[in-house]
């Protein structure tokens, strides 16, 4: 039971840093947060330790976990490497059509309905559980722990924004487009589509980022000037 609960609070919190709900410098108290969840501390405090480990957030001595500010560095070289292995991924599942990838389309319909009903919780957990299933695909558990921790790692400033809606909805025949790529072994077609489908994000997070700490820094030169 635990191990459930453990699991839920690390998507919800983890869906708070990268969504920027929760910005840099929040606080979390394993108390208060278990205390709002109605559960135990101990699946809330080994959730953040597992976030801790990621990189999102940062142990405070005898306050919690404060939530870790990235640089744009650090956002671009994501990008950089989530593209190699996806890729690579990519191929592999191409090279080895498998007959069906069932659980891919039943996520590529949930991030469909997630757009259609404007729920970005929803979006980011399938998301996250169409590329997972997607790159299990090529038979590589390593591999597969690795994307998806790099993907666990990324901030999606602006996902809420404007533009950030709009590349949702244009990620959907994507998403459906990778399957039928992959299934027809079309192993330049596949990763030209997915590194397209990975890129088109970058502009809206770095841009979002920038905002983010420009906004920051602005009651710091009002207090200055």
């Amino acid at each position: 039971m635990d191990q459930n609960l453990r699991e839920q609070v690390l998507q919800r919190v983890r869906a708070e840093i990268i969504s920027g709900q929760s910005l840099p410098g929040t606080m979390y108290s394993v108390p208060s947060l278990a205390a709002s969840l109605g559960v135990s501390s101990t699946p809330v405090r080994e959730a953040l330790l597992e976030l801790s480990r990621g990189g999102l957030v940062e142990p405070m001595r005898n306050r919690g976990f404060k939530v870790v500010e990235p640089t744009l560095t650090e956002l671009r070289n994501l990008f950089d490497m989530r593209e190699v292995l996806e890729l690579h991924a990519a191929v592999l599942v191409a090279a080895n059509p498998p007959k069906d990838l069932p659980a891919v389309r039943g996520w590529a319909d949930e991030i469909a309905r997630a757009v259609e009903t404007d729920d970005v919780q929803l979006y980011l957990e399938a998301d996250r559980a169409y590329h997972r299933e997607f790159i299990a695909a090529a038979g590589n558990e390593l591999l597969t722990e690795m994307v998806m921790g790099l993907r666990d790692k990324m901030r999606l400033y602006g996902i809420s924004s404007r533009a950030g809606h709009e590349r949702q909805q244009a990620s959907v025949p994507e998403h459906y487009r990778l399957i039928e790529l992959a299934l027809a072994g079309e192993t330049e077609a596949l990763p030209t589509l997915l590194r397209s489908h990975i890129r088109s994000w970058e502009p809206i997070f770095v841009d979002a980022l920038m905002r983010s700490k420009e906004h920051a820094r602005e009651p710091l030169r009002q207090a200055r000037g």
